[in-house]
């Protein structure tokens, strides 16, 4: 089997409880610790097996890392983790998904290795509000219900809202409107990139 780690937990004698984003489903495993185990981290993708117990979680064992191109460059790998933390809060009450998510990760690795990482999670970000239909495309706020035209603050979850309804960072109408449709930053500065970021960092 093969997955993306997204939430590891210590237990005792330095034991992991090990959260993985798999095609299908989301598997929580018992991780023994030994000096032989290879070194696992979220964020990571591995090759692994399962060994049903007698407790009611399967340990993990035969681990393989499948590594990135891009894994010992440390702004790339630190914005991967953050983001990957992030599904688990989205997704630890699921059991079964569709391939969805493990799809847009597998994606999204291939982007970051080419595409400024910033960049590559909010498009990736897009993506996930469309497919999980809360991508707000009306441009109406939250707050008053009235249709915003011109600038606007975008909240957790990038819903919109007048500035003058709410204190947050601002945007412009229309660059948020090309992002929403074309999933590209392309339009974003640096700037702007940072102000989305730190709103996907309220989670997803």
């Amino acid at each position: 089997m093969q997955g993306y780690i997204i939430d590891i937990k210590p237990v005792k004698d330095d034991d992991l409880i090990v959260t993985i984003l798999c095609e299908n489903e989301l598997i929580t495993s018992y991780r023994f610790y030994g000096a032989r185990h290879s070194n696992i981290n979220i964020g990571y993708k591995i090759d692994f097996e399962l060994e049903v117990t007698k407790s009611n979680i399967a340990r993990l064992k035969d681990v393989m890392q499948l590594g990135f191109p891009w894994i010992l460059n440390i702004q790339k790998m630190y914005c991967w983790q953050r983001y990957l933390k992030l599904f688990y809060a989205h997704l630890k009450d699921l059991e079964e998904l569709d391939g969805f998510y493990f799809y847009l990760l597998e994606n999204l690795v291939k982007k970051i290795e080419k595409q400024n990482v910033l960049r590559a999670i909010i498009e990736s970000y897009i993506s996930i509000l469309e497919n999980e239909g809360r991508l707000h495309f009306d441009f109406e706020c939250l707050i008053c219900e009235i249709e915003i035209e011109y600038e606007l603050c975008l909240l957790r979850g990038f819903l919109p809202t007048h500035k003058t309804c709410i204190k947050a960072n601002i945007f412009n109408l229309q660059k948020i409107k090309d992002l929403f449709y074309t999933k590209s930053t392309i339009g974003l500065n640096d700037e702007e990139i940072e102000k989305l970021w730190d709103i996907i960092l309220l989670g997803l």
